[in-house]
């Protein structure tokens, strides 16, 4: 058998198992050993295929062979297995794909361009359509103009290949779990100068909530040009449709991480809403183009542009609360009425449009003994979102009028208000239109084991909502210096910037500042001469400013005084020895609020560990791996709902012959019970429970 492990030595590539490869065969036995890892591209989250080995900041990646390999079945799913970042923040979800980078909520990109706006107004990206996830951590407006310090999430799109692929994929599992795929790609033409790619899911499952569903159809064509080695240009078009309704039921705290009044608990598949009245359906078409030209020796010139459209019919009636629970507690802590609670009804007609492009120049050449990089360019984004529809909140609530009301005990259902009540409450709000412009540089400059990066970026934000407008400017930097060493050690340090529209005025006419981060990072990365792999140590320390002043008098004008800090470190690491892969994820954070408080949702602690065996000699074809999650005791936004830790175990086992490839996949092994957060407000988020699906997948 040949044996051969690519692993260059500045690495282009992060982490990843070992996979075993078909040769051109299907059909044969002969299998070679790779230890494939995810890689970053000029497309990916740091706009460089500069190795992660060298880079001053850190980054996560998940390829598709530790997606699959992992079973991951939706995106925020492949989050779980990354230091520093809280993947399924809030539970079981099917209206998005909730995570924190580093204790902050963090905006999601798709193929280096901004794809999610707000919240309900697009369909999640479906993960088999997906090369690799990555994610970015750390202020990157140098990069990417406004967002969070936290950093941000880039999911790279299957792109057209050279080589025919065909697969087809039927999966089956708990909770009536039915999905069919089918991935097809390789040339249109016999020069190659024409690729093809068509990737199409059918899934249709329900979950382990009473009455939600979730039934999506995606389509995804893409076709390439390449007219020769300098210039390549590729269509990607995505269109996905979900039908579905909402898994959180933003179940009351008593009852649920505190017993009732009457000793009883909520069961977790509890649905609280109307069957009759709630839904989540979804629709996004996107079209992207991604084109490069080598100019020259030293120039090239590359452009990422976007246009989509989405849309979202969203209704749900829910358990009321506003603060301290008013109208799901008495007074004394008790459910109300015995847990007969009122409810509001919600319903929102939303959309998003986006035209987005992203010009960029490169320039790579020598100056004496200094090697330089040179990227800089300027993005251009326009995005309109829009929002209809009605709050019914807590109907009945203050003429004690329980018609509409639910027990969270034994919930009954039927009693919605009526239609002419609800649409009365209707209101047709104005759109808001985001146009941002940037213009960014930065210079990569590699003298003998030195590598200093310096990027600069001003920013203009155009934001209007009817007849107000509010516009912003920013300059953004980022500094790094690293040092690599003969041992394969490589020691770094880098400070960045971010800042973030705040829409409004602090009621004497002046238009709100950007709320501000910074990050001082230093850190180790260490590879391996011996074996493959890659570990990286990380400490930071986030400031981010402006935020509201917490000390502010009623009345007065808000002088966003707030300040959040966030220090923390991060341990990732993966490391193959022959059969077997091991990843390794530890994190510790310590967050303080502007009020004081530690961030809600953002465990202190939290690790993970992977191992994957696949044998090269023996029993070879057999797969098999295991992991381990722990998520350490959080707060809900107050340090006073504490909601306590909890660890998981995954399992993964199957079997690859000739074109076939075999496997099951189980998430929370034990089906223990938990909670992902508990919010100060007063509700619980249910995390997910034990999910069994098998694999079978077809090549040809």
């Amino acid at each position: 058998m040949k044996t051969c492990y690519l692993f260059p030595p500045l690495l282009l590539l992060l982490h990843g198992p070992v996979l075993l490869a078909e040769t051109q065969d299907p059909d044969q036995k002969i299998m070679e050993e790779v230890f494939t890892t995810g890689k970053l591209t000029r497309y990916s989250a740091t706009k460089s295929d500069t190795p992660i080995i060298a880079t001053t900041r850190s980054v996560s990646i998940e390829n598709q062979q530790q997606i699959i390999d992992k079973g991951a079945l939706t995106l925020d799913q492949t989050y779980t297995y990354s230091a520093g970042v809280t993947g399924e923040t809030y539970g079981f979800a099917t209206r998005g794909d909730w995570v924190k980078v580093r204790g902050l909520d963090v905006p999601q990109y798709q193929d280096s361009l901004q794809s999610l706006f707000g919240n309900y107004n697009n369909t999640r990206p479906d993960i088999y359509t997906l090369e690799q996830v990555e994610i970015l951590k750390g202020p990157a407006s140098v990069l990417y103009g406004k967002g969070s310090p936290g950093g941000l999430i880039n999911v790279v799109s299957k792109r057209p290949q050279a080589e025919s692929q065909h697969e087809v994929v039927l999966e089956g599992g708990t909770f009536s779990h039915q999905q069919l795929a089918f991935d097809s790609t390789g040339p249109l033409s016999d020069d190659g100068q024409w690729l093809y790619r068509v990737i199409g899911v059918h899934r249709d499952n329900e979950t382990q909530v009473n009455f939600v569903e979730d039934k999506t159809k995606v389509i995804a064509p893409s076709l390439t040009w390449q007219p020769n080695d300098a210039t390549t240009a590729t269509l990607l078009i995505n269109y996905t449709e979900t039908e579905s309704d909402t898994a959180a039921q933003f179940l009351p705290i008593p009852g649920t991480l505190f017993p009732a009044d009457n000793g009883k608990r909520i069961d977790t598949d509890t649905y609280l809403g109307e069957p009759d009245f709630n839904q989540y359906d979804a629709e996004t078409l996107s079209v992207t183009l991604l084109a490069n030209h080598q100019i020259n020796d030293t120039w090239g010139v590359e452009l990422t542009t976007r246009y989509t459209d989405a849309t979202v019919d969203y209704q749900q009636a829910w358990p009321s609360f506003i603060g301290g629970d008013r109208y799901v507690r008495n007074p004394d802590g008790s459910l109300y009425k015995d847990g007969t609670v009122p409810r509001t009804f919600y319903k929102s007609d939303a959309s998003s449009d986006q035209i987005a492009a992203d010009l960029r120049f490169r320039a790579d050449f020598m100056q004496g003994d200094v090697e330089h990089r040179v990227l800089f360019g300027g993005t251009y984004q326009d995005v309109t979102t829009d929002n209809d529809g009605y709050t019914a909140f807590a109907v009945g609530a203050s003429t004690y009028d329980d018609t509409y009301w639910i027990n969270v005990f034994n919930p009954q259902y039927g009693a919605i208000p009526p239609a002419a009540m609800l649409n009365s409450l209707y209101t047709h709000r104005p759109a808001t239109t985001s146009k941002d412009m940037g213009f960014y540089m930065s210079d990569e400059m590699s003298f003998h084991r030195w590598i200093i990066t310096l990027g600069l970026r001003y920013d203009n934000t155009e934001t209007e909502t009817g007849s107000e407008r509010q516009d912003d400017e920013a300059l953004s930097t980022s500094v790094g210096v690293l040092y690599q060493f003969e041992s394969g050690l490589s020691a770094y340090i880098s400070y960045a910037e971010s800042f973030e529209p705040v829409i409004g005025d602090n009621g004497n006419g002046q238009a709100l500042d950007p709320q501000e981060g910074q990050q001082t990072e230093v850190g180790i990365k260490y590879e391996p001469q011996r074996f493959p792999g890659i570990i990286t140590l990380a400490y930071f320390d986030i400031k981010q400013s402006n935020l509201s002043d917490p000390f502010s008098l009623p009345g007065s004008f808000e002088q966003q005084g707030g300040e959040a800090n966030i220090k923390g470190v991060e341990l990732e690491s993966v490391l193959n020895f022959g059969d077997i892969s091991l990843e390794l994820n530890v994190s510790k954070l310590d967050t303080e609020s502007a009020y004081g408080y530690q961030l809600n949702s953002v465990p202190e602690k939290q690790a993970s560990s992977w191992i994957s065996y696949r044998p090269t000699h023996h029993w070879q074809g057999f797969k098999v791996g295991a992991g381990i999650r722990y998520v350490g005791e959080s707060y809900g936004g107050a340090d006073t709902i504490r909601t306590p830790s909890y660890t998981l175990h995954d399992a993964m086992i199957g079997y690859e012959i000739g074109r076939w490839d075999f496997a099951v996949n189980v998430h929370n092994l034990t089906n223990k019970d938990y909670f992902a957060t508990c919010l100060v407000r007063g509700d619980c988020w249910v995390g997910k429970e034990r999910t069994a699906v098998a694999r079978m997948r077809y090549k040809f």
